[in-house]
């Protein structure tokens, strides 16, 4: 439990949060390539990249990295939501 906390603590847990996150992509990624099932890979891009992006501006909050780096992860975020929404926008 004192591991927990401390990665809580510290911000690293978003860091071993985007290892996962990194582990689910090539396997949802693979698993399309092998049987054209799934979400396509550039739709799961741009949705993860959205969240992705969000949690990255969660841990420049924890360790302190300062206002631009976390305005960067943010703008990032909205370019991804955007994208992601045109994407899926039904003309």
């Amino acid at each position: 439990m004192e591991l927990l906390d401390s990665l809580i603590a510290s911000g690293q847990i978003v860091l071993v949060m985007a290892a996962f996150v990194g582990v689910e992509i090539v396997v949802l990624v693979a698993y399309w390539h092998r049987t054209g099932r799934g979400v396509a890979p550039i739709a799961l891009l741009l949705n993860i990249g959205a969240g992705g992006s969000l949690m990255l501006a969660l841990y420049t909050i924890a360790s302190g990295m300062g206002t631009p780096a976390t305005a960067l992860c943010l703008l990032g975020a909205l370019v991804f939501h955007v994208a992601d929404l045109a994407q899926r926008w039904v003309r």
